[in-house]
């Protein structure tokens, strides 16, 4: 666990710009649209996330739920405490509704009354711009980071892996408190992480501390289920993250 504590992320960000995420998604009225190609590309330029199933042309393709995080909080605001719930994983070029009338809990839905997200959020609220940004970018990276930075550690501690043929991680929620809304550059370290197993199935929880100017800004926890779950294999794992980190340095050297 002491090198899963050691964990931390900085992200100094020196420019700050309400338009950073635009190019990742369309609207068109109350509706939102991501393609295949924005997701991906939020993934990898943004979260530094190589996961296969954020890559456009999979078949299995999913918009990453960090990128719904991040457009609920441009849109919405940021409150003192909010939590997201993510419901179901969304495929690319499907329209999404965006509620004009948001109070202390609202959702995310498609035209077919599909939920896909759900927010709930209390507290004073701020729409700085740089404060969003910088809260958005060091979260998402750390978010990015948990395969294989932190869940393959706590995996081998728990003497359990993914299936690495077909690896299921879901991410199924979370939350986050702020002491204040008045900061600038923040950075993300792990406080603790923890996986409980229920036969093939696992719930991971991952907390973790917002630091602004060396102080504690905020606190979270992210909730991922897993799925598969067999006997720890040093060689398997081996072989998943080589393959993890070829997929990103296939992309580098583009």
């Amino acid at each position: 666990m002491a090198d899963l504590l050691n964990f931390s992320l900085e992200v100094q960000v020196k420019c700050f710009s309400s338009m950073f995420l635009n190019s990742f998604y369309s609207t068109d009225g109350n509706s939102l649209l991501i393609s295949g190609l924005q997701g991906s590309r939020f993934a990898k330029l943004i979260c530094d996330d190589f996961n296969p199933i954020h890559n456009h042309d999979e078949k299995s393709f999913c918009v990453p739920g960090d990128l719904l995080f991040s457009i609920v909080l441009q849109r919405y605001g940021l409150s003192e405490h909010m939590t997201f719930r993510f419901t179901e994983m969304l495929p690319s070029n499907l329209p999404l509704y965006l509620p004009q009338d948001t109070g202390k809990a609202f959702k995310i839905f498609d035209s077919n009354k599909t939920c896909y997200l759900e927010v709930e959020r209390q507290g004073e609220r701020t729409v700085r711009e740089n404060c969003i940004e910088s809260l958005i970018r060091c979260y998402v990276r750390f978010s990015g980071h948990n395969f294989p930075n932190i869940l393959m550690p706590l995996m081998e501690e728990n003497n359990v892996m993914i299936n690495p043929r077909r690896p299921f991680v879901i991410y199924e929620s979370m939350s986050l408190s702020m002491k204040n809304l008045d900061f600038n550059d923040l950075d993300v370290h792990l406080v603790d992480a923890s996986l409980n197993t229920k036969g093939k199935r696992g719930e991971v929880l991952l907390s973790f501390q917002f630091l602004g100017d060396q102080q504690v800004s905020g606190t979270g926890t992210k909730k991922l289920i897993v799925a598969g779950l067999r006997e720890y294999q040093q060689v398997a794992v081996d072989q998943m993250i080589a393959t993890y980190n070829s997929y990103k340095r296939s992309f580098s050297r583009r």
